[in-house]
């Protein structure tokens, strides 16, 4: 009877500690439950929070955001450039030259340098008014042919110049594109050559006046702006005296000339 009862006993043990164990189970089951639950909810909501921000906000931070509101700034700058003629051939056939009509042509363009001030003055978020003094050096070569195409001299005419200039210029820009702004240049420069006026056999005025249009893209770095740009500038004026020699040799040369008209063009740097 002892022995039932111990069996009974013993059983009715074991189907409390296996209860137990299940009970413990089934809440560890639901505490794992909550906390999975709690996580996902989390990084969803983080997800979201994060996909939000992308959007309401612009990726990175644009160097120099408040470059663009000075009333005035300064700056420097270096280039290079190309100097050219529009020549206009007369054609004319006379004693001095033979009775053969001479023209004349640029020939081996050659690169000169530009040096400069920047002077920015702001007038509006998208327009600038610019100052650049500076000196720039150049030459052109000038060959004379006769009418079968004939070099009539074995060198051509060597035109040097070393200009004193002070373009004025408006620039507009278009709206900033994180660190660039792409922008076009239109004004006037006045120059001055240093040079001698004679120029082997011809002779030419020293101060002409150039209508300028170009476009660039400013680069926004960490500690100045960087503007890249191309422009070219066309003389408004005459620079060709034909009456300033009275040499007689340079009378073919001179009857061969109707006009000279100077023509710029450069790639320019500017250090902001």
């Amino acid at each position: 009877m002892v022995a039932i009862i111990s069996a009974k006993e013993r059983i009715c043990f074991i189907m409390r500690q296996f209860m137990r164990h299940v009970t413990s189970c089934r809440r560890i089951a639901l505490g794992l439950s909550a906390i999975v639950a709690t996580s996902l909810c989390g990084i969803s909501a983080n997800a979201q929070y994060q996909s939000a921000a992308e959007i309401a906000t612009p990726k990175g931070i644009p160097n120099l955001p408040r470059f663009d509101k000075r009333p005035i700034h300064f700056g420097f700058l270096l280039g290079f450039n190309i100097l050219d003629y529009h020549v206009y051939n007369t054609g004319l056939r006379t004693y001095e030259n033979g009775g053969m009509a001479r023209y004349a042509e640029v020939t081996e363009v050659q690169p000169g340098i530009v040096l400069g001030i920047v002077t920015d003055f702001r007038l509006c978020d998208n327009l600038n008014f610019r100052i650049l003094p500076g000196i720039s050096f150049g030459q052109r070569n000038l060959l004379f042919v006769d009418e079968s195409g004939k070099p009539i001299d074995e060198e051509p005419e060597k035109i040097k110049s070393t200009f004193v200039e002070c373009p004025f210029l408006l620039k507009y820009s278009a709206h900033r594109l994180m660190n660039i702004r792409p922008y076009i240049i239109g004004g006037v420069t006045p120059r001055f050559d240093l040079a001698k006026d004679k120029q082997q056999h011809l002779s030419m005025r020293s101060l002409d006046f150039y209508a300028d249009a170009g476009a660039g893209m400013d680069f926004y770095l960490t500690f100045f702006r960087l503007s890249i740009e191309l422009r070219c500038d066309f003389g408004l004026t005459n620079v060709y005296d034909p009456n300033a020699s009275e040499d007689i040799e340079d009378l073919p040369y001179q009857q061969a000339i109707r006009r000279l008209k100077s023509r710029w063009w450069g790639l320019v740097f500017y250090f902001e």
